[in-house]
């Protein structure tokens, strides 16, 4: 973030935080010397409190964070039909307010959430671990000594991933894939002309990435069941 929030500041920009899938997730600002917060370090910061994030709601939910008084009165205008008090509209807005029965279980969640987090990190470092004989393979994330994320998702890249995947779910095992088509070659953005391989790395993840069973209490001998599927999975290609 210290790069991206010195390019802000140089050139005048507004530096907003897609923190959707971070709840809880630090980077260390080498330019501050501490450990910051996803949600913390931009004018402001966008969190889904979608059911499957690591802080989810029982059905749609989201915040946003600043510490710019005047973005906050404005973001809570648009979020209530654009009111500044009731029955007075100072702008065209929405109906985004969160209602008091999500927020009741998102405020009982949150107490959770540290713990949450810290049994996603070791089943990330457990996934890590059982790959690592693979690693000519399946290349699992990079984690950087900057970060502690909090593994919202656990996401291989693999050129097989569609056979992988019909492999796993054979299996038994339930995967995702996150996202499976870039920005720029969606419909709606048709207009911009941008083609297929304009932007091969986004490509790339997009044909490439696998995620994985991920999840508060997950078992080990689970997980070890996963890595054994695409091990065999392998395997069977390598000698194929």
């Amino acid at each position: 973030m210290d790069p991206i929030l010195d390019l802000g500041s140089r050139y005048n920009l507004s530096v907003i935080e897609d923190a959707c899938q971070a709840h809880g997730a630090e980077y260390f600002s080498a330019r501050e010397h501490r450990w910051r917060r996803a949600g913390s370090m931009g004018q402001a910061a966008a969190f889904s409190f979608y059911p499957g994030k690591n802080l989810g709601a029982c059905g749609e939910a989201g915040a946003v964070t600043t510490n710019d008084e005047t973005l906050a009165r404005e973001v809570g205008m648009l979020r209530d039909h654009g009111q500044s008090s009731k029955y007075y509209h100072a702008v065209e807005g929405y109906n985004g307010r969160l209602d008091a029965i999500q927020a009741g279980i998102l405020r009982i969640k949150l107490q959770h959430l540290t713990h949450w987090n810290e049994q996603r990190r070791r089943s990330a470092k457990r996934y890590d671990e059982l790959f690592a004989p693979m690693a000519g393979s399946v290349r699992v994330p990079y984690q950087p000594a900057w970060s502690k994320p909090v593994y919202h998702l656990y996401v291989i890249h693999t050129p097989y991933r569609d056979e992988l995947q019909k492999h796993l779910t054979e299996a038994g095992i339930g995967t995702g894939i996150h996202y499976p088509i870039p920005v720029h070659l969606q419909a709606a953005y048709a207009e911009l002309g941008w083609k297929r391989g304009d932007f091969p790395v986004s490509e790339d993840a997009a044909d490439q990435l696998l995620s994985l069973p991920m999840f508060p209490g997950l078992r080990s001998e689970d997980q070890r069941r996963v890595v054994e599927a695409v091990a065999e999975f392998a395997s069977v290609r390598s000698t194929g």
